[in-house]
């Protein structure tokens, strides 16, 4: 197999690894070598990943060669055989899902669509990652950030006269009804891992309204304990 000359590029990142090891599981281990259709596919994906602009301009960067050799690291952690060189993230993932590939496909299925939206919109800049990973963290706030959708949100909880925080129980600030819908933000209840294509259609009851100190709050609390945690939990894990 030939050399992948890939020195100088950025880690694999957890995200990546989890879509190879979706591609180790739909070819039961058994490696093709760069020129395989389906090495080829996935370092496309790979290419477009929305932080990695710069190194995928080097002809290098998760090339075909590279994406079979982190099959051969990936089949190494999973059976003792293959090339030795494999990372702690490649252990990580393994330990997390080497036992469930379905899991393993409905994460990569949403990995995927967070990188085919970044191509349509401007990168999301968080300092709040999900457990999921980065990616599935720019999608997940894509999707709450869609106008449609707070607008449609707020327009019912005003129907309601319910514009409060769902999670601190703030009324808006302000009489203004400009400003007062500024203070809301739309969060999604329902984690996106737990669909497996990453294009479920979203219902008003899927949705909660909080301000925006108590999303943020929310948000880190998920990647600090690194599990989903509803808006209800929020209330004491956040101490609001």
């Amino acid at each position: 197999m030939a050399r992948t000359h890939g020195h100088g590029n950025p880690n694999w990142t957890r995200d990546e690894t989890i879509l190879a090891l979706d591609l180790y599981f739909d070819l039961n281990g058994k490696i093709p070598s760069g020129s395989d259709e389906r090495i080829k596919a996935l370092s496309e994906v790979l290419r477009r990943f929305p932080y990695h602009a710069e190194a995928s301009r080097k002809e290098s960067f998760r090339n075909s060669d590279g994406v079979a050799f982190k099959l051969q690291n990936l089949r190494q952690v999973a059976t003792g055989k293959g090339l030795g060189n494999v990372s702690e993230t490649d252990r990580a993932v393994w330990l997390e899902f080497g036992a469930s590939p379905d899991a393993t496909k409905s994460l990569a299925n949403l990995i995927r669509a967070g990188v085919a939206a970044s191509q349509a919109s401007e990168p999301v800049r968080e300092d709040v990652e999900f457990v999921e990973g980065r990616v599935i963290t720019e999608l997940h706030t894509r999707r709450e950030r869609e106008p449609k959708l707070r607008e449609q949100l707020l327009s019912s909880r005003h129907a309601r006269n319910k514009l409060f925080c769902e999670m601190c129980g703030a009324p808006p600030p302000s009489a203004n009804s400009a400003l007062r819908e500024a203070h809301f933000e739309v969060h999604h209840i329902v984690p996106l891992s737990s669909t497996s294509t990453g294009t479920r259609t979203t219902r008003l009851s899927d949705l909660a309204l909080l301000c925006a100190n108590c999303h943020r709050l929310l948000h880190r609390a998920i990647a600090v304990e690194k599990r989903w945690i509803t808006v209800a939990e929020g209330k004491s894990v956040c101490g609001v």
